[in-house]
């Protein structure tokens, strides 16, 4: 049933048809409804995609419909015999909360099961104000949002480092007064619901994975096996990893602090201790008006990541970026290119300016919640 936690399983994956699976395989049924959209799919092309048998299929879309996730969506003309019966995604049927805590404005959005943004709200926010009134402030937001409506529960993303699993802060780059703080436990408490966090970046990450495609123009998104890295660059600098259309997060939850690669040796100091990090050479260089360098200085650690991991495309998001798109996309593209003609391995990888636009990681953060009902990416 909906809640199971399969990973990177898509349109197309599977099926198996043991009892002890049956989650897993709503989700693919589920996920396949998702995706087809408004115009539905058949039980028998919901089978042969599946790799359900008809029976398996016709079992799980009982309950579906059961639990108000399915509906008919009317009847399509067949090769041969009567018309199937289609059906789809009950889109309005259940929401999730995505919360973006930057440090020094909040959003908050409520999205549908297909993600899409049924009601947003923005507030200034001060990270540094302490727990108690950063955890009230947002605690107020969401309730101010929800209106009634009982959501899965709230997706909460902001800088790292921190703990995915435990949901509790590290020292957050800026402000270490959140180190060991159990964010999750203690929001969850506040608004009486289920509560997941994660690194923005992370959560941006995981918005793109899940979504159509829109990045890499397949109209297929990237949980079926691509690679990418989310690149974020606002008040600060972080990455998102997508492997094999699965969020990377590492052993400790802390893979993709990006920021603080040194590359300057002796360079200025970052508020992280280390001198020459990205981060603070980035930010340095947009403070003086400099944006070309910060965004050749990006596209050295972008080059980095490339070499070590080889990933197919780098995607830019944060505000710093999206005020300078073309200058960002032009400078980490020129690195790529660069790259790829001293190697002589092809086509440089990619660089575009991720989907979502301002509220990219609110929106998956929202996606830490619905991504697992359709064993999408991580939970």
């Amino acid at each position: 049933m909906p809640g199971s936690t399969g990973t990177g399983a898509g349109a197309g994956a599977a099926g198996v048809n043991l009892p002890a699976l049956r989650s897993h395989n709503a989700a693919l049924v589920l996920d396949l409804l998702r995706t087809a959209g408004a115009a539905g799919i058949s039980r028998l092309e919901l089978a042969e995609r599946t790799g359900l048998t008809p029976q398996a299929v016709s079992k799980i879309t009982a309950r579906l419909r059961a639990d108000g996730l399915a509906t008919e969506a009317g009847r399509r003309a067949s090769t041969g015999g009567k018309p199937r019966t289609v059906l789809r995604l009950v889109p309005e049927a259940g929401h999730a909360v995505g919360l973006h805590l930057d440090r020094d404005e909040l959003t908050v959005v409520l999205c549908d099961l297909t993600g899409a943004v049924v009601a947003e709200r923005r507030a200034p926010l001060d990270l540094g104000a302490g727990a108690d009134a950063v955890v009230e402030g947002a605690a107020g937001e969401v309730s101010a949002l929800l209106g009634g409506v009982s959501p899965l529960g709230v997706g909460v993303a902001l800088p790292g480092p921190l703990d995915h699993t435990l949901g509790v802060l590290h020292r957050v780059t800026g402000f270490p007064e959140w180190d060991g703080f159990a964010l999750r436990d203690a929001l969850a408490a506040r608004l009486g619901l289920p509560v997941v966090v994660d690194k923005d970046t992370n959560a941006a990450a995981l918005g793109v994975a899940v979504g159509t495609g829109a990045a890499s123009g397949s109209g297929t998104g990237f949980a079926g096996g691509g690679s990418f890295a989310y690149l974020h660059l606002g008040t600060g600098l972080g990455a998102g990893l997508v492997i094999g259309g699965v969020v990377h997060r590492g052993a400790r939850t802390g893979a993709g602090e990006f920021g603080h690669q040194v590359i300057q040796l002796d360079g200025p100091l970052c508020e992280c201790g280390n001198r020459g990090c990205i981060e603070v050479l980035c930010l340095d260089a947009v403070g003086r008006g400099a944006v070309a360098e910060a965004a050749r200085v990006l596209g050295a650690g972008a080059g980095n990541l490339v070499g070590l991991l080889d990933i197919d495309l780098v995607l830019l998001g944060g505000r710093t970026v999206a005020a300078h798109e073309e200058v960002f996309v032009r400078g980490v593209g020129a690195v790529m290119e660069e790259r790829a003609r001293r190697e002589g391995g092809g086509a440089p990888v990619p660089v575009l300016v991720a989907p979502g636009g301002a509220r990219g990681v609110a929106e998956g953060a929202a996606q830490l919640l619905l991504a697992p009902l359709f064993g999408r990416g991580e939970g």
